[in-house]
């Protein structure tokens, strides 16, 4: 089964917070494919990690870009759409999901922020939705530094 984690964001936004899951995939040699809401919020983010990191930028690529199985990580808002073969899954903003999708990663992070009503309400169902289906789940929360903890 699939390992699933729920990164509860209540400190920081998702452009302050993705970063640091982003760095400990990377640093574990992990390719990532990054699963947007909509296409606006993709080049967005793709803008975004080409500046935010502390010693350089982010490599990644985005539709357009070229060269898709090249890049460690690739931003797409398209289900089944994995060039980089890619074994971590970061959704974003509750993006859509194909049935079964899941299942074709080792690891899936669903990111979701405590603002959005409506993607906390779709968090709670996906997860009843994996626990059912038999996934390793976890729930992290930002603490009040920003940082991760683990919650049982």
């Amino acid at each position: 089964m699939t390992d699933i984690r729920f990164y509860h964001l209540t400190q920081k936004a998702l452009d302050q917070g993705l970063p640091d899951l982003l760095e400990k995939a990377l640093q574990s040699g992990k390719r990532i494919l990054l699963r947007m809401g909509d296409e606006s919020q993709a080049k967005d983010m793709s803008e975004h990690l080409w500046k935010c990191r502390r010693n350089g930028f982010f490599p990644h690529g985005i539709k357009g870009d070229g060269n898709e199985e090249m890049h460690p990580i690739w931003i797409t808002t398209s289900a089944n759409d994995n060039p980089n073969q890619a074994t971590t899954l970061i959704v974003t903003d509750c993006a859509p999901l194909e049935d079964g999708e899941v299942e074709q990663f080792q690891l899936v992070c669903e990111i979701f922020d405590e603002a959005d009503a409506a993607c906390v309400s779709k968090a709670r169902t996906r997860w009843k939705s994996y626990k059912e289906a038999g996934h390793n789940l976890t729930y992290w929360q930002q603490t009040p530094k920003g940082g991760w903890e683990a919650k049982a």
